[in-house]
């Protein structure tokens, strides 16, 4: 029983006590039966203070039982019930706290099943996964993220303490700041292991990461790659020495016969594969990051106008007019012979496939944010849509027998392709049938100096 209910009752028999000694000085002066209505009021009224004692305990008992539930949920324990089945207004309040309760067991284990669910597909995953909080500390890690650390993963600890590779550390601060998905490759998490990292941010805050293990995948790349360079390089020597020959063999060959004919068709396929040979070691040399290139500061005007003096030639005798379009001002960093290359592809291509157009348009522009963008417009045939996706895959020809006609190895826009990643840019083509092309890639721009213009 409570202090409050333990006072008041107390107070009511006070009270009680002071009615009989009234009751019993004042029976002295009435009559019988004023005396015996008397005696029955005191008597009800002792009656009433029992029957409110024990009403007074009942209410109390099962409100301490309510208080008592309500504490249980408190601390964690879903499976309390109260058990209350009067119809009265305090049984009404425990059934609906009983069933509130009954509820929230059903959730909270629908809940710890699907956590449960999750934990065991992510620890049955190859690849390692690891989630962080808006303050770089670890909230969960699989059993694969686990073993790739040599002191294991310490939960609520920073990530610093688990890996402490700078471009996975880099890829989760961006992903929890800019909230979109960021990519990397990470080299330091093991020895001798490559990992290609996904960060992604989380629903409200923090980010998980996804490690994928490349290790093999580059091993074979890279055995690929050292194939191509070695075989391009060997036969480098042969085919020179194949087309020489055949030039030679062509000077004191009769001007007309069968044996002028064999001997040129040898030249020509000579020529074609030693072109092939060297654009297959360039691919290799660009893809494996072998080329070290020399980035500085260099105006649109100077690489399109030099581009532009190559071909000019070529051009007039194939009746196409050569145009550079007043480009930006603004500066970039590049590697002004790689750039070259990759002009000369595009125009190349452009003279090959669009010289029907009678103009080729070369020019750059702001390409928004801190990049240029550079572009090479032919007013040829143009492009089919469903070819665009593939332009600038190896050997992806989109009219073959005109490419070979033409002499072309397939390999040039591969090339532009990687030397303009290679400089931090992308590149892509526009084209509609009828309507002839675009081929468009961009570079970063170069960093004002105080001082100075760009």
């Amino acid at each position: 029983m409570s202090n409050r209910v333990f006072f008041k009752l107390l107070l009511m028999f006070v009270v009680v006590i002071g009615v009989v000694t009234t009751t019993v000085g004042v029976t002295a002066r009435l009559g019988p039966a004023e005396k015996t209505l008397l005696w029955a009021s005191g008597l009800a009224l002792l009656v009433a203070v029992a029957l409110s004692l024990l009403a007074a305990q009942s209410v109390a008992r099962r409100l301490r039982r309510i208080v008592d539930f309500a504490a249980r949920v408190a601390a964690g324990d879903l499976t309390a019930r109260i058990a209350e089945d009067s119809p009265d207004e305090i049984g009404q309040v425990a059934m609906a706290l009983d069933a509130t309760a009954q509820q929230l067991e059903h959730s909270f284990r629908n809940v710890r099943t699907g956590q449960q669910q999750l934990e065991a597909l992510l620890n049955s995953m190859q690849e390692a996964v690891i989630a962080i909080s808006a303050d770089g500390k670890v909230q969960w890690a699989n059993r694969v993220m686990a073993r790739l650390t040599v002191s294991g993963v310490r939960l609520q600890a920073p990530v610093v303490e688990t890996v402490r590779d700078p471009d996975f550390l880099r890829a989760i601060t961006e992903a929890i700041q800019s909230g979109s998905v960021r990519t990397t490759s990470a080299t330091s998490i093991l020895p001798g292991r490559c990992y290609n990292v996904t960060a992604a941010p989380m629903p409200g805050a923090g980010a998980v990461a996804v490690l994928h293990d490349v290790t093999e995948i580059e091993r074979v790349e890279k055995t690929r790659r050292d194939f191509v360079a070695n075989v391009s390089h060997e036969l480098r020597t042969p085919l020179t020495s194949i087309q020489g020959y055949a030039e030679t063999l062509l000077e004191s060959a009769p001007a007309q016969g069968p044996e002028r004919e064999f001997l040129e068709i040898i030249r020509k396929n000579a020529v074609r594969m030693a072109t092939l040979s060297e654009d297959l070691l360039r691919l290799a040399q660009v893809e494996s990051g072998e080329v070290a290139f020399r980035f500085h500061p260099v105006t649109p005007a100077e690489m399109l106008e030099e581009a532009a003096k190559s071909f000019r030639e070529i051009a007039r005798s194939q009746r196409v007019e050569l145009m550079v379009e007043t480009p930006t001002g603004r500066a970039v960093e590049a590697d002004t012979d790689a750039v070259h290359q990759v002009l000369a592809n595009l125009i190349d291509n452009a003279l090959k496939y669009a010289a029907a157009g009678g103009k080729i348009v070369l020019g750059a522009r702001d390409g928004g944010g801190a990049a240029v963008e550079f572009y090479v417009r032919d007013f040829g045939p143009g492009i089919a849509s469903e070819h665009l996706p593939r332009l600038f895959e190896r050997f992806y020809r989109v009219d073959k027998a005109r490419s070979r006609e033409s002499g072309g190895t397939g390999l040039g826009l591969a090339i532009a392709k990687h030397i303009v990643r290679a400089h931090g840019g992308t590149i892509r083509a526009e084209s509609a049938l009828g309507h002839g092309s675009t081929f468009l890639f961009t570079l970063p721009a170069a960093v004002a100096v105080a001082g100075q213009s760009s």
